[in-house]
């Protein structure tokens, strides 16, 4: 019988890929069309190049909410909901066939399905959310009302009593503890958000902390608070912009002084010499946020991300079955 640890090597080189076309946690349209771009910028033909076996799932298709009035301050409640649910359920069905699994958003409020079915199929996960932004404010604290700055206090447990019950959210339990939780790139946190990442202990390095210890240091640092104890399956949840938006400028909010270009692809890199890498969504690439040249710079590097989480390295490795030609 095979080891978890050698089916989950298996894993790392088959991605599943969902696109989730949802931009109902944030007020800017254009984020949906990301999964189609991404795609046509040649990242299943490219996955491939590189030794790795793809399925493409396809787009999932979301039922308009005709009435979905504001919940407390709230916005689009029950849209995000029934959204969320249909991923869960698809993120499921990827890894029951035994893929990684990649979700193409769409804006972050899809974490909450993604990392949802992703614990439910596979159980107890470690999380390594890449962002300017800590995204766990909670419908009573967020002050603009955007489920995509919200996806992380329905996840965790210790956030549970303070997480009223929504319309549409019957369906999701906590499934994550802030102690398998790390946090990378933050540099625009709301005072809310702040207080509760100090609360709950969660490991964060932001942007000072990336400058004053090194992008190596901080991946070596965050794969041994991850797997101090076990060694879980984790679930990289990438915002592109936690990439400076000099390189990735076609995003909702994006905040100057956020990571390079190398600093990003490396951490992808990193986590996927781990050999746990079990999920990754990609999100909040709006082709309406900026010019040709913009768009083409963050949909570029939205799939070098990607690359990097499946094994490609920089110093131009060779395919695993590469053989010098006869002389």
């Amino acid at each position: 019988m095979k080891s978890a640890r050698t089916l989950q090597q298996l894993a790392s080189r088959s991605a599943g890929v969902i696109g989730a076309p949802f931009s109902g946690g944030q007020p800017r349209a254009g984020v949906e069309r990301g999964p189609d771009l991404i795609r046509a910028a040649g990242l299943l033909q490219k996955l491939q190049e590189q030794g790795c076996a793809v399925k493409d799932y396809g787009n999932l298709q979301f039922e308009a909410v005709l009435e979905d009035d504001p919940v407390g301050g709230v916005k689009q409640v029950r849209s995000v909901g029934g959204a969320n649910r249909k991923l869960s359920e698809a993120v499921q069905e990827v890894k029951r066939d035994g893929h990684t699994c990649v979700m193409l958003g769409g804006d972050h409020s899809l974490a909450i399905g993604s990392i949802h079915g992703h614990a439910a199929a596979v159980g107890g996960l470690s999380v390594l959310w890449v962002d300017a932004h800590a995204d766990i404010n909670t419908p009573l604290s967020s002050w603009s009302g955007n489920m995509h700055g919200q996806p992380m206090s329905h996840l965790l447990h210790e956030l549970q009593d303070k997480v009223p019950v929504l319309p549409s959210f019957s369906w999701i339990r906590p499934c994550v503890s802030a102690r398998d939780v790390v946090y990378i790139g933050l540099r625009d946190v709301d005072p809310a958000e702040h207080y509760l990442l100090k609360l709950l202990g969660v490991k964060v390095f932001s942007m000072t902390e990336v400058d004053q210890l090194g992008v190596a240091k901080v991946m070596e640092q965050t794969c041994d608070y991850l797997s101090d104890k076990v060694k879980k399956p984790i679930h990289l949840s990438y915002d592109v912009d936690a990439i400076d938006p000099s390189v990735t400028p076609a995003t909702g909010t994006p905040v100057v002084g956020g990571l390079t270009y190398r600093e990003g692809v490396y951490i992808a890199e990193h986590v996927a010499q781990t050999g746990l890498l079990s999920a990754v969504d990609l999100v909040e690439v709006n082709p309406l946020l900026g010019s040709e040249a913009e768009v083409g710079s963050t949909v570029s590097t939205a799939v070098q991300l990607l690359l990097a989480c499946f094994g490609r390295r920089r110093q131009g490795d060779h395919p695993p079955d590469y053989r010098l030609p006869e002389p």
